[in-house]
């Protein structure tokens, strides 16, 4: 077990300073750790209804949507709060497949039934795990418009400065975003095919707009 505001301390800005002490030792999490690779879900799906989900405390997590020949793909990080096994329970009109998987070794806090109860006594909580809910929309809807450009190469580019919002370091040399993507991976994240987000990505390297490191 851990403490959740020790894994997560921005959960606990909004508590009033008098209660923080109070907060921070008595709301307990048990800690799930994923390696690299698929993540197979359907075991989640008989998880406690009751529960509010899985936060993300470390690491990077792909949530696919697999329709007919399509793959549209999500990127998930540290602060945001999964329920998987509630797709698990949805019969969608439109029939499709979500694949979920593990992109760096990642850390997991699960936010259980127990717990929720206990967040009865700190709204402010609640409050932030709301915000982060918020937040995520914003960036699926950021995301939908960029691969709604009409150029490839304007895609990515937005993409990455996308993602240097959240992931992004100043460097020396620019802005670093310290992710391993591959080139189908990024073709499933602005909606093009791979062999085209290929040559684009060769041809913003050749103009000195985008540099992958020597280590990956």
């Amino acid at each position: 077990m851990a403490f959740l505001l020790e894994l997560d301390p921005d959960l606990g800005t909004l508590i009033p300073s008098g209660r923080a002490e109070e907060a921070r030792g008595s709301l307990q999490v048990a800690v799930q750790r994923l390696s690299v690779g698929y993540w197979n879900v359907s075991r989640l799906a008989q998880a406690d209804p009751g529960h509010l989900g899985l936060l993300i405390v470390d690491g990077v997590l792909a949530r696919d949507v697999v329709l007919d020949d399509s793959i549209s793909t999500e990127l998930l990080g540290a602060g945001d709060l999964v329920r998987p096994w509630h797709a698990e329970s949805i019969r969608p009109m439109l029939r499709h497949e979500v694949r979920w998987s593990v992109l760096a070794d990642a850390e997991l806090a699960l936010l259980d039934r127990r717990l929720a109860a206990a967040l009865a006594r700190y709204p402010e909580v609640y409050a932030a795990l709301l915000d982060r809910s918020d937040r995520r929309s914003e960036r699926l809807a950021t995301a939908k418009a960029i691969v709604q450009l009409n150029r490839v190469e304007r895609r990515l580019l937005a993409f990455f400065w996308h993602l240097a919002e959240r992931w992004g370091r100043v460097t020396t040399e620019g802005v670093l975003i310290p992710l391993t993507l591959s080139h189908r991976a990024l073709a499933n994240l602005v909606g093009a095919r791979r062999p085209t987000v290929s040559s684009s990505l060769g041809e913003l390297a050749r103009r000195g707009e985008l540099a992958r490191r020597p280590d990956g």
